[in-house]
């Protein structure tokens, strides 16, 4: 399989080399979609688009037509909008340019084999992870109706695991965002008798949020990550503000238990400061659901390419990952994800973020291995 993997090399790293120059932010992966498109058909695939959205399937059908087992193969496509080097831009530094070459690769790595599958295999490519949207609709495109195994890969931060190291899974917590708004009119900076100062309203709602106590065995947080308020004059009291919040926790349980906390802070603010607070929540996704014998599967694929001491475990991760609302909506589906070890650093969403482009290869072999072992197992 080396010696294939090596004859694909340069192709490999073309794929990767134009992701990564042409990145593409959530709901706009156009371009990427119809190169994508382009190497899907050049390697005899049946491919399905949507004209609402980005994203595209290619499927792999059996010879002798389709059987009953389905293999899914998951790559997120945006890049995320950052500041890089002084420059507003789209940019890859969340790895998904690799996700996508990787699973790419697992395509051109069979068709290198020759490989005859006994079942079906669809490679996807979704859009719009960074905001939690695009596996939903997925979802609700019927894109996962026929999946039973479904893999999907990120790479991981060099803190995490180390390049020649691999994880059978991933376990991302659960992550959620609260928009909110508080509305008042400004007023003179010599009469704050007359008026609301909605800075002094958040800095009330940061310091209750600091109150928050959940199971301290469980991670999680939640904090301000972005405010508005006030305009060019400084002797103008701002009476409104935009802000939002970021709430992360390990479980999908003390999310819930989180969100209520965090809402009925909101709300006696509101009440305390005599204003209205408006708020809604968005862009959540859930923890991880790995099944076992996905995992099982996974970790044999590592141990064959990377041997017994490059095998990690399932990793604990604080990061969330849209991917965990595929196993929430559809439970049968059995899923885990291949965390990639690849000197990731400094690390993820980083503008500057670099990693060992070797584990591109190392990733494709790992998920190679992992959908024929799925297939051999399962259709004997």
């Amino acid at each position: 399989m080396k010696e294939l993997l090596n004859e694909i090399k340069p192709q490999v790293l073309e794929i990767f080399h134009h992701l990564h120059e042409n990145p593409e932010v959530s709901w706009n992966e156009y371009e990427t979609t119809s190169y994508i498109s382009r190497v899907l058909k050049q390697n005899d695939l049946k491919v399905t688009s949507f004209v609402d959205i980005p994203g595209i399937v290619g499927t792999w059908y059996p010879e002798e037509g389709r059987n009953k087992l389905t293999v899914g193969l998951r790559a997120d496509m945006d890049a995320l909008l950052q500041e890089v080097d002084g420059t507003i831009r789209a940019n890859h530094s969340c790895g998904h340019d690799a996700h996508m070459t990787i699973v790419l690769g697992v395509l051109l790595l069979l068709r290198k084999m020759k490989a005859i599958l006994p079942g079906t295999l669809k490679f996807i490519f979704q859009p719009a992870e960074e905001v939690g949207e695009g596996a939903l609709k997925m979802i609700e495109k019927q894109v996962l109706d026929d999946v039973d195994f479904l893999f999907g890969l990120h790479l991981r931060p060099i803190h995490e695991i180390k390049h020649g190291q691999a994880a059978s899974g991933i376990i991302h917590g659960s992550a959620d965002t609260v928009f909110g708004e508080i509305h008042g009119f400004d007023g003179h900076g010599a009469r704050p008798h007359l008026t609301l100062n909605a800075i002094e309203v958040i800095s009330s709602i940061v310091e209750q949020l600091k109150g928050i106590r959940l199971n301290p065995q469980l991670s999680y947080s939640v904090k301000m990550t972005q405010v508005s308020a006030g305009g060019e004059n400084a002797n103008i009291i701002p009476g409104s503000s935009k802000f939002s919040l970021d709430l992360r926790a390990q479980t999908n349980e003390a999310m819930d238990e989180l969100i209520e906390k965090v809402d009925d802070v909101l709300k006696k603010m509101s009440i305390f400061h005599q204003c209205q607070i408006t708020f809604k929540h968005k862009e959540r996704v859930y923890a991880a659901s790995i099944d076992q014998e996905a995992e099982r599967l996974m970790g044999k694929a590592i141990e064959k390419t990377l041997g017994a001491k490059g095998l990690v475990k399932p990793i604990i991760t604080p990061g969330g990952e849209d991917f965990h609302f595929y196993t929430k909506e559809r439970p049968a589906i059995k899923a885990t994800m291949l965390g990639v070890g690849c000197n990731l650093e400094p690390g993820l969403h980083h503008p500057n973020m670099v990693f060992n482009q070797e584990a591109i290869f190392t990733g494709i072999e790992i998920l190679t291995r992992a959908v024929i072992e799925t297939f051999y197992k399962y259709n004997k």
